[in-house]
């Protein structure tokens, strides 16, 4: 549910590679403006879906987009990446990420809600506050969670779901935070190419190691892990 096919090194290999396998993967991109190209690699393949994003890291430099991103959305049933960043580099830039992340919601509650893939690095509790105060936004998909406890809890009461890869499976922090999630609300993502695996950005599909953990953590075979977290991806769509 999150990665960045068009920023890998040979992009329509991959898209090849995921058309082959079967997988859903939902693209996510960081500008309005890369939405039409990314899309463009996914044409002869259904089962990848482009996100429309503006991501947090950008909201400075691209402001100018949001007016493009109104006039993508029509288009795009998912949004992202988006959210807000409180990592000390994105600070200088706060008040334009909460622009832009409010001007996001605001606009897809305006369009009858769509699924949204969301960062919300060092910033959960923004995050939170924002989704709150933007009723009818849709539905919130937290893209690799790194907040408190307590913010997990509080997402969790506000039904928003989770998307976890590898990169959270292998850290301490990630472990506690994915043994309180319930199991009806995760679903697998990669993050790549910025997740690596065995020296090589790891493949838009690959999610065998978080499945892995996950199956030894909820007490279920592979198979079962894979049939609930595809009923979870289905639940979502649905909403």
């Amino acid at each position: 549910m999150h990665c960045h096919l068009d920023l890998y090194p040979e992009p329509r290999q991959q898209a090849e590679a995921i058309g082959k396998s079967g997988s859903y993967v939902l693209s996510v991109t960081t500008t309005p403006s890369a939405w039409l190209q990314t899309q463009a690699l996914s044409a002869d393949h259904p089962r990848i879906k482009t996100a429309l994003g503006l991501h947090p890291q950008l909201a400075a430099e691209r402001l100018g987009e949001l007016s493009l991103f109104d006039r993508l959305l029509p288009q795009a049933r998912y949004v992202g990446e988006v959210g807000l960043d409180g990592s000390a580099e994105c600070k200088p830039f706060w008040g334009e990420q909460v622009r832009v992340f409010d001007h996001v919601l605001a606009s897809c509650a305006l369009a009858g809600g769509r699924v949204l893939t969301i960062h919300s690095r060092n910033a959960a509790t923004q995050v939170l506050d924002a989704l709150q105060h933007h009723h009818g936004y849709g539905v919130a998909i937290l893209h690799w969670f790194s907040g408190t406890k307590k913010e997990l809890r509080r997402a969790v009461d506000m039904d928003c779901w989770f998307s976890v890869g590898d990169a959270m499976a292998r850290s301490n922090k990630g472990r506690e935070l994915l043994a309180l999630i319930p199991s009806n609300r995760v679903l697998t993502e990669t993050d790549g190419p910025f997740v690596t695996h065995r020296g090589s950005p790891i493949s838009p599909g690959h999610c065998d190691h978080v499945v892995s953990f996950l199956s030894g953590q909820w007490g279920l075979d592979e198979l079962a892990t894979r049939t609930l977290i595809v009923r979870n991806f289905r639940q979502v769509i649905s909403l």
